[in-house]
């Protein structure tokens, strides 16, 4: 992967079929069409993957695997620092990728991994928003205090559409 690319860069498991008619966005309706999972590389974060490309196989759900690059670190105060961060958060996305690719060769889903800039919520709420996903799952922070840690909790007071947090 290059070091040039954007945010929002996208991989995907395979390529679409070509289908005439969209499908629209619906709280509420009947099964699954997406399932958002926040991805940081901890085994929390896999755990999370694990147990939502299941639900996505069981519901013929489409699974979008997201790693947010938060920006607003220290990293981000030079131009030196965010050439450095941003090598490092491309290097970790490849190392994610490559492991996602790994684990779910196996599952018969479709799939894409995407990674987004900015505020970790707020990230896998608009990439949710982008794919019409019906759900957000994370893992549950083992690094800060509290039970579910500032991202899961931040998402289950803040989303739009449901929230799971998997141990």
């Amino acid at each position: 992967m290059k070091g040039s690319q954007r945010p929002g860069t996208e991989y995907h498991s395979r390529v679409a079929e070509a289908d005439s008619t969209k499908r629209e966005f619906e709280i509420g309706k009947d099964g699954l069409g997406g399932i958002v999972v926040g991805m940081d590389g901890s085994p929390a974060s896999f755990h999370a993957a694990a147990w939502a490309a299941g639900l996505a196989r069981r519901e013929r759900a489409r699974l979008v695997l997201v790693y947010v690059e938060a920006v607003g670190g220290v990293a981000y105060w030079s131009p030196m620092g965010v050439a450095v961060a941003s090598e490092a958060a491309e290097s970790l996305v490849e190392e994610l990728k490559q492991e996602v690719v790994s684990h779910l060769k196996w599952v018969d889903i479709d799939w894409d991994f995407v990674h987004h800039r900015g505020d970790p919520a707020v990230g896998l709420e608009q990439v949710a928003e982008q794919y019409r996903a019906d759900l957000i799952v994370v893992g549950r922070s083992r690094r800060r205090g509290g039970l579910l840690g500032t991202v899961p909790a931040t998402l289950v007071v803040e989303a739009v559409r449901p929230v799971v947090v998997v141990p």
